[in-house]
């Protein structure tokens, strides 16, 4: 019996539930349960929304370059373009007739377009992309359209149309730009599961790039960013997703303390730059004193440094840890044919000139058909009025028999026309006034038909050369509207910064060897070296355990520490040398190891592993040095000599898990070094990163040569100082003026200034070995003393250039130093260069200077000659005249 209660089911759900299975034991295995009218909802909907989006809303077509909203508003202001300016607010309330989204979208788009000046002529305050300034209320400025937006834009004839969302105006499908408007421009937009990126490239290169695909060549275009800056598009991919773009602020040297930044990278504002300074700054990744914003007309950012802050590093750390280089991703996502395409940016540039192209077909055929009508009429109303058909006409008492008379009478004359005469012709023939009929004149009319003429055969001939007319076309807006859209950005290939090698030695680590501590806080303990807060550490144990370890406040790392240093990622040169006790009283071994690669935090066991394995001896050797070592033994040890020399030269360089080599089985109770030995891997390439301060062997900067052990480097810094002294690859050498393999038979010549006498010297002086490690100063300390010139090699040779003043004459003179001064201590001032006020000094190479000076003293000879012939002249015509 049923329950009164329960609903009586309707005859569909009556069906469905007649199919469907009474209780699970009967359902089959694959039955699918129907879905809830909720998840239809989802199915459907989501799936429509998410098209919406992509269509309609984020991602722009490729016909035009344009998203609806841009479309709309550039529609809207051409409807109510008078070449005047028009109050942002009315051309938003005008746009919101075919925009659905309301006013603050419009005016979001309006003011981005505007603040690109490509299509929209702005008045008034729009804003600052650089400092991210906002625009005024729409209220209060102003916009047009730009003469190249007229120009390129719009055509009523050759543009599809739609009705828009409320169904009371048309609106255009896509505007017949004739210009690659969206790789001008670029654009970014978010949708549903999809995403576009297209960076703007410079105009005239765009031109220049669609007459060239026009012509069949292969083309390549890279972005030109507003803000200009430094970018590097070796990994660009065609602008497609998965490329990379690094793009950089231009940063001066204006002073030893003072650093300008001139442009900023794309998609960065002044503000977000000086924040990301700040908190570089705030965590220890640089040092800089004060920052000021001085952007007004040009935009310029001072960064003012610390004393002893070299600024060369400084500026490849603000690339290294701030916004002043940032890394963009490309994504070249458009709409074509109604879906999404993902395609590179010249493939994007081929359609769009070849779309152009067809719309400049379509112009030209309205055109066409627009002269032939008129030359078709032209031709009728010269018979019409010639023929007097006009006259025919006072007969005929109905409409048709006047068409029909007029139609009869210029039958005769249809095989000179080109198209059959209809009744629109005629009916248009009889509205010509009786005045136009009285002042006919055969002449203008022939000229006027044989102009339509001419005009219609240039046309037929630019359809059958498109690929040339459209050329032509694009070269004409170069030529209109390129002035002043140069390049902004300057193309150019980046070095990879190390953020190690530039990051400011801001912490000090110290070390508590007994307790096993070690880190920057630990200032009661034995000091270790300066180094970043970004730097890894790396600490060997006595009992042969090491570990790299980030540095910290503080962290144990095990006791009885007997080396740690600053750890270099893939640092092959580095070998350390060791001996250990293999267990408690076991053998004595020895190896020789590096340490390239290792898992941060992770002990290492260089040992065998034994327990009591205890390490005896432990050297590091930046360039790979051998010794030779001393094992004492135990007196116990029933050996005969008690103590044994052994040479690590035997040795090979062995990963950190070679066991090692053994030396004796007897019980050592200590290892001394007997002697120092030579590299073991040659010489070595060097090379002096400027901008870092860094000696390298990874090839960057100039090549300094290849370096021994015992080899020195000769460095001369801008404060007048000179040193000679080891090579380190983990040094920073600031302020150099010049950096150069040492060798000790070449004296040294400089050219100085001497601030106290305001005076140009020169000295020549020699370096010892002895002088290793010392810091000369060989200019005095006043605050304008400098050196001027520098030579290194045997034979230098300078011309000078000064005023003589009587006669007065420009005088270049070549100057031997090696001839001109004596080698004398490095403490001596100098001889002074010249007596006179020298405009010029300029070094010479050894053989121009032997050649020039040889010629010089030619031509005093040759002087000397012709006045030695001029004084023996005079003396004999005094002669003659004291006979009279």
């Amino acid at each position: 019996m049923s329950n009164e209660n329960e609903p009586i089911p309707n005859e569909d759900e009556a069906k469905t539930n007649e199919n469907e299975p009474q209780n699970e034991s009967e359902a089959p295995q694959n039955f699918i349960p129907p879905k809830s009218h909720l998840e239809n909802m989802y199915e459907n909907w989501f799936l429509d929304y998410a098209s919406y989006v992509i269509l309609e809303r984020a991602v722009p077509s490729l016909e035009d370059g344009l998203k609806p909203v841009q479309r709309r508003i550039l529609h809207s202001m051409n409807e109510i373009d008078d070449g005047r300016y028009h109050k942002v607010a009315n051309i938003i309330g005008h746009t919101m007739q075919y925009h659905p989204h309301g006013d603050a979208a419009i005016n979001d788009a309006l003011v981005n377009i505007g603040q690109k000046t490509l299509l929209v002529d702005p008045q008034g305050n729009w804003g600052d992309t650089r400092t991210g300034d906002p625009a005024a209320a729409a209220r209060y400025i102003e916009a047009r359209l730009t003469p190249f937006a007229k120009e390129v834009m719009f055509n009523s004839s050759v543009t599809s149309w739609q009705v828009s969302y409320d169904g009371r105006r048309k609106e255009p499908i896509n505007l017949p730009v004739k210009f690659p408007l969206l790789l001008a421009q670029g654009v970014e937009g978010i949708a549903v599961g999809l995403a576009t990126k297209i960076m703007p490239h410079n105009f005239n290169e765009l031109l220049d790039a669609s007459c060239n695909i026009l012509r069949g060549q292969k083309v390549q275009i890279f972005p030109d960013f507003p803000h200009g800056g430094k970018a590097d598009f070796s990994n660009y991919n065609g602008g497609q997703k998965g490329g990379k773009i690094r793009v950089r602020a231009d940063i001066d040297v204006v002073d030893q303390r003072t650093l300008a930044i001139r442009s900023i990278p794309y998609g960065i504002t002044t503000s977000s730059l000086i924040d990301s300074i700040v908190k570089a700054n705030d965590n220890g990744k640089i040092k800089i004193k004060k920052i000021i914003d001085n952007t007004a007309r040009e935009l310029e950012i001072l960064v003012e440094l610390p004393s002893g802050i070299a600024p060369q590093i400084m500026v490849d750390a603000l690339y290294a840890f701030t916004n002043c280089e940032v890394s963009i991703s490309p994504n070249c996502c458009i709409i074509y044919e109604d879906k999404p395409l993902f395609l590179s940016v010249e493939d994007l540039l081929e359609k769009s000139t070849n779309h152009t192209v067809q719309i400049l077909k379509k112009e030209l055929q309205v055109s066409l058909k627009e002269l032939q009508k008129k030359w078709h009429f032209a031709s009728l109303e010269k018979f019409f009025i010639e023929k007097k058909i006009y006259r025919k006409i006072e007969e005929c008492e109905t409409w048709e028999e006047v068409i029909s008379c007029i139609k009869n009478a210029l039958q005769p004359f249809s095989d000179q026309l080109h198209k059959p005469i209809t009744n629109d012709d005629i009916v248009k023939l009889t509205e010509i006034k009786i005045k136009r009929i009285s002042k006919f004149n055969h002449t203008k009319a022939e000229e006027q038909i044989r102009s339509l003429e001419t005009e219609i055969e240039k046309i037929e001939r630019h359809l059958r050369n498109l690929k040339n007319y459209a050329i032509r076309y694009f070269q004409s807006l170069k030529k209109k509207y390129g002035k002043g859209r140069e390049r902004k950005t300057i193309m150019q290939s980046f070095s990879t910064i190390e953020a190690a090698q530039v990051a400011v030695a801001n912490q000090k680590l110290y070390v508590n060897r007994k307790d096993g501590f070690l880190g920057t806080s630990l200032k009661k303990d034995e000091f270790v070296c300066e180094c970043s807060d970004i730097d890894d550490i790396i600490v060997f144990l006595k009992n042969g355990i090491f570990k790299v370890v980030r540095i910290t406040d503080k962290v144990f790392v095990g006791k009885d520490i007997i080396h740690i240093d600053v750890w270099k990622k893939n640092d092959e040169r580095r070998v350390y040398n060791m001996v250990y006790r293999d267990g408690t009283g076991g053998r004595i071994l020895a190896k020789r190891f590096n340490v390239t690669a290792i898992t941060r935090d992770k002990e290492y066991d260089l040992t065998k592993g034994t327990k009591g394995s205890r390490v005896l001896y432990f050297t590091v050797n930046p360039n790979g040095e051998t010794e030779t070592v001393t094992l004492h033994l135990h007196p116990k040890a029933t050996a005969r000599n008690k103590t044994i020399d052994f040479e690590f030269e035997e040795l090979a360089v062995k990963g950190r898990s070679a066991n090692g080599n053994l030396v004796t089985k007897y019980p050592v109770t200590r290892v001394t070094q007997k002697s120092q030995g030579k590299s073991t891997f040659g010489p070595t390439k060097l090379w002096f990163d400027e901008p870092i301060g860094q000696v390298n062997n990874e090839e960057r900067g100039d090549f300094l040569g290849e370096f021994l052990a015992e080899d020195l480097l000769l460095i001369f810094y801008n404060n007048g100082c000179v040193e000679i002294s080891p090579y380190q690859l983990d040094f920073q050498y600031k302020d150099v003026y010049l950096i150069e393999k040492f060798n000790p038979a070449n004296p040294l010549t400089v050219i100085h200034h001497d601030g106290n006498k305001k005076q140009i010297f020169v000295k020549r002086f020699k370096l010892e070995e002895e002088h290793s490690g010392k810091l000369l100063q060989i200019t005095t300390t006043h605050s304008e003393s400098r050196l001027l010139h520098i030579f290194t090699q045997p034979h230098p040779y300078v011309q000078v250039s000064y005023m003589r003043k009587r006669p007065r004459k420009l005088v270049d003179e070549v100057i031997d130093l090696v001839e001109f001064i004596a080698i004398k201590g490095w403490k001596a001032t100098g001889n002074r260069l010249s007596t006179y006020q020298l405009l010029k000094i300029q070094p010479l190479e050894e053989e121009q200077g032997k050649q020039l000076l040889a010629k010089e003293q030619q031509q005093k000879l040759e002087e000397e000659e012709k006045e030695k012939d001029k004084d023996k002249e005079q003396n004999e015509s005094d002669e003659q005249m004291a006979m009279f």
